[in-house]
């Protein structure tokens, strides 16, 4: 009974399952919690999985899982956390899912994101909804045929007539190419030279004597001409004939690469085909059914292996009802992301998303609160005005242009109260969760003008943000490259190889009770670029204050654009403006 509990649900039914009253028997993975909870009240809807604040029960269980991975010998997995730890460094995701049994008992399951340790199975974690990894699966069977066309085109790449034959293609190329040019420079040349002789010629003898000079010309520009067609013939003939001893192995070599292209792809549409998720009625949808409506049409890279789609799955399967759940990192932060050890995380939307939208409909899930309007309650206020443009104060969570699902915002607003305005009004944008003076045109001409000193990097600009933690130089420059994470927008990601350029000055103003208040001077304007600068290991390495993105949840994101300066479209006077945050 214990391995029916820990073994994956087999995926090649199409069938709903029906869990048989033997199972009625605590799961396998079932953990009572070994602090009290008396007392805490059940939520009464379950989290909206993408943004929440983890509840009493989920903390408590992840704590209790938090000092199972501080302590625990079933495994050898290198996290980064410890000081001389031999093997490669991999944070990894954990998630804790709250649950009640049938009867009612109150306890948790565990699951981690994608393998612990080279390993898909551990007795302290669910198993995962597909496991490739098993000897006798179709994946590792596909996997071995893949393989095996991938050593023979490796033997083939390797053998040395192959290799030879090859270097003397590339060289006969080569050596073609520059003999020929050679020799057509040369009869340029010879052409040129002619063409001089004839004239000297023709001012030297008369018409009777010149025929024959010219005559002798002609027959070297006959001989030149027969001497380029003849070489290029020869290289011609020599160079076909390296190709079709080359042919011999390349198209051998490119029947293995097609053959290899068609087995990945059918393995993978099997997978994709076999991978079922099951929601609480245990209705089964395959991954490439769930991802077939998304923009990109099939699923992304290691969709279903993250702990939430795991937890769900097997708390479906075993008649556990969900209760709650948090996800927390472990280890040191990818070079890209920005992880903190220990913090909490909603689940990802480019590969949990899709899938969780399936799992967790028909169950009461809390409302999501991005489609709640951040603005409601709150007023815009005017720092400055004239005739041609107006300089406001956005608050906090405050849209600067109307999103995908809420309209009001500081350019809505603004089209309300300057109705006349013939310009676009909002010049440049500030981040949702950001504070400061935001920069509006009345007049189409205005914000052109504007909008070229935003291009132009004339603007100048000035944040002030708190950070968690004590900053030890008094002053800096950061450059990080940015780029938008496709699987977890609107989050960004450090990238050198595909980011755009984003540059930050930076200074410290004042260091108190563990935090350091600090001015930013962005030279670029990239989308969360100062809360990733401030945040990312090779940055500042401390998240602002109330990032509920790269740091820890708090009444507000303490980031306030504070001053300006530029030219005035119409006067073209400097005009500094300046408003303090108020934190």
């Amino acid at each position: 009974m214990q391995l029916l509990d820990k073994s994956p649900v087999p995926l090649s039914s199409k069938k709903s399952i029906i869990v048989s009253e033997k199972q009625a028997a605590l799961p396998s993975y079932f953990t009572r919690f070994q602090s009290s909870v008396e007392g805490i009240g059940l939520p009464e809807q379950f989290d909206y999985p993408f943004y929440y604040e983890p509840h009493e029960l989920a903390l408590i269980a992840a704590r209790e899982l938090q000092d199972y991975l501080q302590t625990q010998t079933d495994y050898e997995h290198n996290f980064g956390i410890e000081e001389g730890k031999e093997g490669l460094v991999i944070g990894k995701m954990f998630g804790v899912l709250v649950v009640q049994t049938k009867s009612g008992e109150l306890g948790y399951i565990n699951a981690v994101s994608g393998k612990l340790a080279g390993h898909n199975q551990h007795e302290k974690f669910v198993p995962p909804v597909f496991d490739m990894l098993l000897e006798d699966g179709f994946y590792k069977k596909g996997e071995a045929i893949v393989s095996e066309i991938n050593e023979r085109i490796e033997r083939l790449e390797q053998l040395p007539a192959f290799i030879s034959t090859e270097q003397a293609l590339k060289q006969g190329k080569q050596q073609a190419e520059r003999e020929l040019n050679e020799l057509k420079a040369h009869n340029k040349q010879q052409k040129e030279a002619r063409r001089v002789k004839r004239l000297e010629l023709e001012q030297s003898f008369q018409v009777e004597e010149l025929e024959a000079h010219i005559l002798e010309l002609n027959k070297q520009s006959i001989y030149e001409s027969y001497r380029l067609k003849d070489l290029t013939k020869e290289w011609k003939e020599q160079v076909e004939r390296l190709e079709q001893e080359l042919a011999v192995y390349s198209d051998e070599l490119e029947r293995l690469k097609e053959e290899r292209r068609t087995k990945s792809a059918a393995l993978q549409n099997e997978i994709f085909d076999q991978y079922y998720f099951y929601d609480q009625q245990l209705q089964q949808r395959s991954l490439g059914d769930i991802f077939k409506n998304t923009p990109e049409g099939r699923p992304t890279a290691g969709a279903g292996e993250c702990a939430a789609p795991k937890l769900m799955q097997y708390a479906f399967i075993h008649e556990l009802k969900p209760v709650c759940m948090a996800e927390f990192w472990w280890g040191q932060s990818p070079k890209s992301e920005i992880r903190i050890h220990g913090h909490y995380y909603p689940a990802c939307r480019g590969k949990c998303e899709p899938i969780l939208g399936h799992m967790l409909q028909g169950m009461n899930i809390a409302e999501n609160p991005m489609l709640t309007n951040p603005a409601e309650g709150k007023e815009l206020s005017i720092v400055w005005e004239d005739e041609h443009m107006v300089i406001i104060n956005k608050p906090a969570e405050f849209l600067s242009v109307p999103g995908k699902n809420i309209d009001d915002s500081v350019l809505s607003r603004l089209q309300i109260l300057y109705p006349e305005a013939t310009g676009p009004l909002v010049v440049h944008r500030l981040d949702m969760s950001t504070s400061g003076l935001l920069i509006a045109a009345k007049t189409f001409a205005v914000h052109k003008q504007l909008q070229r000193q935003f291009i132009k990097r004339v603007v100048k600009k000035r944040y002030v943000a708190l950070l968690e933690g004590i900053v030890q130089e008094d002053e800096g420059f950061i450059d990080l490259p940015l780029r938008v994470d496709l699987e977890d927008r609107p989050r960004q990601l450090v990238c050198f190889e595909y980011g755009k350029p984003a540059q930050t000055k930076w200074k410290v103003i004042e260091r108190k009770d563990g935090r350091t208040k600090i001015h930013f001077f962005p030279i670029t304007g990239r989308t969360h670029q100062l809360r990733v600068h401030a945040a990312h290991p090779q940055g500042l390495n401390m998240p602002i204050v109330g990032d509920d993105l790269y740091g820890t949840r708090s009444t507000r994101l303490h980031l306030h654009a504070e001053w300006i300066e530029f030219r005035h479209p119409i006067t073209h006077e400097f005009m500094a403006v300046e408003l303090e945050g108020e934190f």
